[in-house]
């Protein structure tokens, strides 16, 4: 995927000059599907997390970021991306909808988890059921 194919508000992103107001859900996840395609996971996580970081605490919100919703996210959009015969993000989305929900992680997070200061800080694994 070269460049001038991510979307703007992935290159927004990547410069810092994102809209919180408009950056919603569906943004969050369209930008961790294109940095997945130009980085590899390990520098797209890394990246994903210090940007998302940096806005919420521009946005006057520090708390606001959460380290294990950020890694599960990215690690859950990588997997499906490992696993997709879709070609572009519009067919990535519809082929998985689901991610389209925050709530997809309450399959293996219960909220009282993710709400956790803990799991702000650092990433929690899914606790047993």
């Amino acid at each position: 995927m070269s460049a001038s194919r991510y979307a703007d508000v992935t290159i927004a992103f990547e410069a810092h000059a994102i809209d919180n107001a408009t950056f919603g859900h569906a943004e969050h996840v369209q930008v961790a599907y294109d940095l997945l395609h130009k980085y590899d996971f390990i520098d797209a996580a890394a990246i994903y997390a210090k940007v998302i970081r940096t806005l919420a605490a521009n946005a006057g919100a520090p708390d606001k970021f959460n380290l294990t919703i950020t890694y599960a996210f990215m690690s859950l959009i990588a997997e499906r991306l490992a696993n997709t015969q879709a070609t572009d993000f519009k067919s990535f989305a519809q082929e998985n909808s689901d991610l389209m929900a925050k709530s997809v992680l309450n399959q293996w997070y219960s909220a009282e988890r993710l709400n956790m200061q803990l799991a702000r800080d650092i990433f929690l694994l899914p606790a047993d059921a």
